[in-house]
């Protein structure tokens, strides 16, 4: 690679990294402006049971171990469905100072999300229960915290499973997982008496917090309005102002607006703002302008009393039925096709750290999906930060699936839970669809109306967009049906025909693709291991685009009406679930995030223009997916969205051209297939010819007669070493000591080619700033090859620097794979973290402790020694296999 491409390179992921940005409670900090975020996620006591008295302020927690957050109560293997994930109490525990300046001030501790039924503990005394899961928890700690003495933060989880506690259902039938855990992010927030509340602590109806709204939105206008609730918890009246100042992506101030405010003490008021924009920024799916909108309380003196950040996008959405669905007072003329999504992550759960569900984000719109559906519950809100700068839109569902109780205690939490979720999420700009009604399930008529009820009332806008099941009871109060395009004949149930019907709706599939047998045995031709191979990766490529028999696929989609929006493929990645054995291996992407063949058929479907305005990769693009292997079909297929594609055989051999006519299937791109372009016997008499050099496939997409992306197949050969690369989508790792990311091992041979019908296994080791994720246990250290990777996980320290990680062939022998390396540093953060960075430390050093007793390498001059005297091994078994092939020309054999 020449230096020229390296520099690109950096200088494409230090704009990528500067342009990521996540939330805290739904705000971002701004500076001077009274109001403090620390991370508490850093340094926990964990253990996983139940134990009483955990909460006392004098428990001996010393024999617990050491965990950050977010944290899922354990790794799991990558085979880990069927219910075999911890179902129970767990204990956490954290001992911190609070900073002196916080005296004084509101201070409050708001969790993002705490599987099941909760309980929060400071200094032994109960804070708050909370029955949630999927939402936040937000509890008041400002007289509860002590000043002169550590402080004890203790929290019991409980991931067990109560009917009435949405979803409700138990685990062992339940399609996903529940996990467990304090699994998303911590914050202590402090602020002045005189402050702007949290939208669900206040709990009131459209109300609390910050919600911002666009009643009226074109290219030449748009009217912001700014509702901002305030509260006054000191002991005398504040008179002070609001002041708002909007600043566009470049940092440059739009517009500024200020107005009085009068709040008694001890009482909370609204203050409302009107913002007239011309010639706005309009916030779209290819260019997803993100307003800054810096709000400062300051009082009677001019001084800043609080105050943050929100980012804002200008859009309105609009449902007019036949006449479809309108963005921004124009046809959104382009089907919505995208994939569900479901917060979860090989190895560590639902645990996903936000650089993770960012680089989740940005791979799914390299791949162009537009909708991602949030399967089957809320999200993180830091996946929906992502979207909002990515340009994706979202369907953000309630939590359920398949499962009513009639108590009223059942009904009335998720009523609750619709509500937060509204409160938590209105003012993300991806913000699609609202799904407030239990998934498949079978619910009362009331249910259904008071579901819609909560919406409306928590968005009273008309852009507020709802969807439910057709033929569930009350779908017919909903704006959006589910449903499938009538243009997919046969096999449909006829309620879907009958509610395709109705003038003033809009319809969407919600799970597309998925292709069981029956459900129990679930035989798929769609539910294809990665490590399953060539072709059956290309059978569910095939089959999620255009199948030979009648079946919602892309095709069905892009050929319905607009009344018909599009659909979201069930799902993007593998995952695991309660009910049956095997994970669901339907994604377009396994379990660690790597593509499979299909992931490169739903990127041809995207624009062949280059987007400029879109932090993710666009433009054209081809793919070769034959492997050149003994078992590749003859028939070639390209995934390109190019005019044409000039797939080109060996060297001087035959080239075979493909142009795209208005006879070509619906879908944006079809799949191109060259019939009997490859065959495994030329390739061979070429190889015996010593033309090695001279066998590959190019294939090269052209758009108005000129090359614009190409791609190059070559065989592979005889493999010769174990090749490391991070797999961090362009976002390097956080020093946050919870941070992700994966690093992928691939075998292959001396020039680079993967190896991908392969056996044998793969040993990693570490130093540096980092973890291994991996153990025997959860079968990842050492790791099975799969189609020629092996992936693992590497979680960050809270030092940023240099990581190691060296990759080792797990059989050793003369003619042994050359060992794999790789070096990559982790980033500094900027936020302020609150732990025990002693403790912390001393766990990492107890790890490493464990890894030289497992006897994984460690730095010596002996190890180097040792991989002097393997290279020259090596060298020497390469001469002598030389001299094995010159014997076997020599005698003719024909093999």
């Amino acid at each position: 690679m020449n230096r020229s491409i390296i520099s690109f390179l950096f200088l494409l992921i230090s704009i990528v990294s500067n342009a990521v940005e996540f939330s805290t409670a739904g705000f971002y900090e701004l500076p001077a402006s009274g109001r403090e975020v620390h991370n508490m996620n850093p340094a926990w006591k964990f253990v996983k049971a139940d134990v009483k008295g955990a909460e006392a302020i004098a428990f001996d927690d010393s024999k617990w171990s050491v965990v950050s957050l977010p944290h899922g109560l354990e790794l799991l293997p990558e085979e880990a469905s069927g219910n075999i994930n911890y179902q129970g109490i767990a204990w956490y525990r954290k001992q911190f100072t609070a900073d002196a300046a916080l005296k004084g001030k509101k201070n409050f501790l708001h969790f993002e999300g705490i599987m099941g039924k909760s309980r929060i503990y400071l200094n032994g005394q109960l804070v708050k229960e909370a029955f949630e899961g999927y939402l936040p928890i937000v509890a008041d700690v400002t007289d509860y915290l002590v000043w002169d003495k550590p402080n004890v933060l203790a929290v019991c989880a409980d991931n067990s499973d109560d009917p009435l506690i949405p979803p409700g259902k138990p685990q062992r039938a339940l399609d996903f997982t529940y996990m467990g855990g304090i699994y998303r992010d911590c914050f202590l927030i402090s602020h002045n008496q005189v402050h702007i509340t949290d939208a669900n602590f206040e709990s009131e109806v459209a109300g609390g917090g910050i919600f911002i709204s666009y009643p009226q939105v074109s290219d030449m206008s748009a009217t912001m309005d700014v509702k901002l609730h305030l509260r006054n918890q000191s002991k005398k009246i504040f008179k002070g102002s609001v002041s708002y100042t909007l600043k566009d992506r470049e940092g440059n101030t739009v517009k500024e607006f200020s107005r009085s405010v009068n709040i008694k003490k001890g009482k909370a008021a609204y203050a409302k703002a009107r913002l007239l924009l011309n010639k706005p920024s309009l916030w779209t799916l290819e260019n997803p302008f993100l307003y800054d909108l810096e709000i400062r309380i300051l009082d009677k003196t001019g001084q800043v009393v609080d105050g943050f950040t929100q980012k804002t996008g200008v859009k309105k959405l609009e449902n007019r039925g036949v006449n479809g669905l309108w963005l921004n007072g124009k046809l959104v003329d382009e089907k919505l096709v995208g994939v569900n999504r479901h917060q979860e992550f090989a190895i560590i759960g639902n645990a996903v750290p936000n650089p993770l569900h960012w680089r989740d984000a940005k791979k799914l719109r390299d791949a162009g999906v537009h909708l991602i559906r949030c399967t089957q519950y809320p999200h993180d809100p830091a996946f929906l930060d992502a979207c909002d700068q990515l340009g994706i839109f979202v369907i953000v569902p309630i939590a359920g699936w398949q499962f009513w109780d009639n108590n009223p205690i059942f009904a009335e939490r998720v009523y609750t839970h619709i509500r937060q979720m509204v409160r938590r999420d209105r003012n993300h700009a991806s913000i699609f669809l609202w799904e407030p009604v239990l998934n498949e399930t079978k619910f009362p008529y009331e249910y259904a109306k008071q579901a819609k009820l909560c919406v409306d009332e928590e968005y009273p806008y008309n852009e507020s967009l709802t969807s439910c099941d057709p033929g569930s009871n009350g779908s017919e109060l909903f704006p959006i049906v589910f449903t499938h395009p009538q243009s997919v004949s046969g096999g449909v149930p006829s309620v879907y025909n009958a509610a395709v019907q109705d003038p003033k709706k809009l319809y969407i599939t919600r799970e597309f693709g998925d292709n069981v047998d029956d459900w129990n045995s679930h035989n798929s031709n769609s539910r294809v291991h990665r490590s399953w191979g060539e072709s059956p990766m290309l059978q569910q490529a095939e089959h999620y685009a255009h199948p030979l028999y009648s079946y919602t696929c892309l095709e069905a989609l892009y050929a319905s009406n607009k009344q018909h929006l599009g659909g979201t493929l069930w799902h993007a990645f593998d995952h695991q679930r309660g009910y049956h054995p095997q994970p669901f291996y339907g994604g377009i992407m396994d379990a660690y995030r790597q593509p499979k063949t299909s992931y490169y058929m739903f990127m041809s479907q995207r624009p062949a223009v280059k987007n400029e305005n879109l932090a993710a990769e666009t433009g054209p693009m081809v793919y070769i997916a034959n492997e050149l292997s003994p078992f590749s079909p003859k028939d070639v297929t390209v995934y390109s969205n190019c005019e044409e594609v000039r797939l080109t055989v060996f060297k001087g051999g035959k080239q075979h051209l493909y142009k795209r006519s208005s006879s070509d299937l619906k879908m944006p791109s079809p799949i191109i297939t060259f019939k009997d372009a490859f065959e495994f016997m030329e390739l061979k008499s070429l190889s015996r010819k010593g033309k090695q050099a001279d066998v590959y496939l190019l294939a090269e997409g052209l758009i108005n007669g000129k090359v614009v992306a190409s791609f190059k197949r070559e065989p592979s050969r005889r493999p010769a070493k174990i090749r490391l690369r991070v797999d961090d989508s362009g976002y390097p790792l956080q020093a946050d000591g919870s941070d992700v990311v994966v690093v992928v091992a691939e075998l292959v041979d001396a020039n680079g080619v993967v190896k991908r019908l392969s056996n044998g296994s793969i040993r990693f080791s570490i130093t540096g700033a980092g973890q291994l994720l991996a153990n025997d246990v959860t079968d990842t250290n050492p790791a099975q090859l799969n189609w020629g990777s092996a992936p693992v996980l590497i979680q960050s320290t809270d030092q940023a620097g240099t990581i190691k990680i060296t990759a080792e062939y797990a059989k050793a022998g003369v003619h042994a794979i050359e060992t794999g390396e790789i070096e990559f540093a982790s980033q500094p953060v900027k936020e302020p973290m609150i732990y025990d960075a002693a403790l912390l430390r001393a766990s990492y050093n107890q790890a490493k402790i464990n890894r030289s007793i497992n006897n994984q390498p460690v730095n010596s001059d002996a190890a180097s020694l040792q991989k002097e005297v393997e290279k020259l091994q090596k060298k020497i078994s390469e001469y002598e296999l030389r001299e094995v092939e010159r014997d076997q020309d020599d005698f003719g054999e024909q093999r």
